[in-house]
């Protein structure tokens, strides 16, 4: 099982993307949370705690985690110390800006190149 632990649901994911994915077995959703920007750091990591619980649950061969880089961080580790492989996508970005009067419009294009484990 491949547990997608971000903000980006795998039915909105390239072809190339999925089938890369799928090698390590059926691809499960589950929606990063919304982290308020007011937890203390005890909440955050109960946080983390029971998201922890809930993907181990599950026996992933391997879990894509991505989102709020302080969750994140707290997140790979535990997920790690649990013998959890745990994953980043790559992608190359190209980024256009147009400047229009007091508004400038950015647009990314993303292509996946691959899947990267956190060390």
């Amino acid at each position: 099982m491949f547990v997608n632990f971000t903000n980006h649901p795998s039915n909105n994911w390239s072809n190339s993307q999925l089938v890369k994915a799928k090698e390590y077995g059926e691809i499960v959703d589950l929606p990063f949370p919304n982290i308020p920007s007011n937890l203390s750091e005890e909440e955050l990591i109960r946080m983390a705690d029971n998201y922890v619980e809930k993907i181990y649950a599950l026996k992933p061969k391997a879990v894509l985690c991505q989102g709020e880089m302080v969750f994140t961080h707290l997140m790979v580790n535990k997920l790690k110390e649990k013998g959890i492989l745990v994953l980043a996508a790559i992608s190359d970005r190209v980024t256009e800006e147009i400047k229009m009067d007091d508004r400038t419009l950015k647009t990314s294009e993303f292509t996946f190149l691959g899947f990267r484990k956190y060390i």
